[in-house]
């Protein structure tokens, strides 16, 4: 028989070893080698990159990670009276977040704002909804049923206590296969980076649709 998965709050103490997840578990995804074709600068600079979101939505939003902090899904509420979803953090800040992302991703930083710009683009103004903004797990703990058993966590919360849809931007055609198996529906075509990059494929999910 299978241990359940516990899910647990992050918090601030968390943010390293969670940025850190974050960039392991992203380091070779079609998009990441779009924003920079080395693998070794993105080992460099994913995990600074990343804490950039992870810090601000420890602040304001919703994380979620497992007691051994293997694992972490971040939730942006987006369309109500909680803090906005956007491609980027403390988007009333706009040169605090600038100048954070310049600090960590340069020479790549006109890259990942024309990435920022190329995700907004596709993000659905309304209904109110949460974000799924990332969900990764420990690399050599994948395909055991944790994201799974994130995923379920909130969604059992946006079914069961506040009737809201989930929203995501899957980063990769077998990402978009497993959010299909949790009740995500494609929002629209693929949305392809610019220069002849990959395909993001945005999705939706109504309360209530698959696990």
């Amino acid at each position: 028989m299978s241990v359940p998965i516990e899910v647990t709050s992050a918090d601030p103490t968390d943010a390293k070893v969670l940025s850190q997840i974050i960039a392991d578990a992203f380091l070779d995804l079609p998009p990441s080698r779009w924003l920079i074709a080395d693998q070794s600068a993105r080992r460099t600079v994913f995990p600074d990159y990343f804490r950039i979101y992870v810090e601000a939505a420890l602040a304001d939003s919703i994380v979620h990670t497992t007691p051994d902090r293997a694992a972490v899904a971040i939730w942006l509420p987006s369309g109500t009276a909680e803090p906005a979803s956007t491609a980027a953090p403390h988007a009333d800040d706009q040169d605090d977040y600038l100048a954070k992302l310049t600090a960590v991703t340069q020479p790549w930083t006109d890259r990942f704002l024309t990435f920022d710009t190329a995700i907004e683009s596709r993000h659905p103004a309304g209904p109110p909804h949460h974000h799924l903004a990332f969900l990764a797990v420990r690399p050599d703990l994948q395909g055991l049923g944790i994201g799974s058993a994130l995923l379920l966590a909130h969604h059992q919360f946006l079914d069961d206590q506040v009737r809201l849809p989930a929203y995501l931007e899957a980063s990769a055609p077998r990402s978009r296969q497993f959010y299909l198996r949790h009740g995500y529906v494609d929002l629209g075509p693929p949305n392809h980076l610019p220069d002849g990059g990959p395909p993001m494929f945005p999705m939706w999910r109504d309360p209530g649709k698959g696990a």
